[in-house]
């Protein structure tokens, strides 16, 4: 089963969550601080990481900060902070979702699941044809210096790797599949997103703004991502 890594420095909260998480048949490992979080994460790599954001030694903005240098790990952020700027910040940063304490256990564990099902490699008999026959490629996407492999969740430009979030990923997949095709915000969170999660229009432009830092990071001139104001987004077509 998955391995899931909690960090936040509230006991009782390491102790619910735990037991939930483990309820659910998954492992968890627990941190009570940023500092310990990190060393944790890096060297027991786990399928996804829960963070809070208010701790000592290094808080959570901090922690996915270094965790986002060397892994693409999902991350989702706990905070009791109602604050916007918080949450856009963390999303720039990298983090697939938000929870405010106070939270249901229950919507916490469909958030785990959502963000590993969009985590997880695709079936590979779901690349199957109409006889059952496997489509060779199916699954590689290629447009240009552009190579995105959903099987093994990597992507790479002129031969560079990019490191992509689960989110990132798939909204990058969702334009590269049509390009020159306007794809709207709405249909960018249904690309990347469960229906029982809701995200305004301001998280997708903020998954595409880092989008585009993390192309330009390895080829200055990358401006693929073209952004049709009051429209949505489209990949260029070359």
């Amino acid at each position: 089963m998955p391995k899931i890594a909690l960090v936040d420095d509230d006991r009782n909260i390491l102790t619910s969550v735990s037991l939930t998480l483990e309820a659910e048949g998954y492992t968890v490992s627990t941190y009570t601080d940023g500092a310990s979080g990190l060393e944790g994460l890096t060297t027991d790599r786990p399928d996804l990481a829960i963070l809070d954001i208010k701790m000592p030694r290094m808080d959570g903005m901090e922690l996915l900060r270094r965790l986002r240098q060397k892994s693409d790990v999902p991350v989702i952020f706990l905070t009791s902070k109602d604050e916007e700027i918080d949450e856009l910040f963390g999303l720039k940063m990298g983090a697939d979702d938000f929870i405010t304490k106070p939270f249901s256990q229950r919507l916490l564990v469909e958030r785990v699941k959502s963000i590993l099902r969009r985590a997880a490699p695709r079936d590979p008999a779901s690349l199957a044809g109409p006889a059952g026959e496997a489509t060779p490629g199916k699954a590689l996407i290629e447009r240009g210096a552009l190579v995105m492999d959903e099987e093994r969740h990597t992507c790479t430009w002129n031969g560079q790797r990019v490191t992509l979030t689960v989110t990132e990923f798939l909204i990058l997949q969702a334009l590269a599949l049509r390009p020159g095709v306007v794809k709207s915000r709405n249909a960018l969170m249904d690309a990347a997103y469960d229906d029982q999660v809701y995200v305004d229009d301001r998280t997708i432009d903020s998954h595409i703004k880092r989008l585009r830092k993390k192309f330009k990071a390895v080829d200055d001139d990358f401006e693929m991502i073209e952004t049709l104001y009051g429209v949505g987004y489209r990949f260029k077509e070359q």
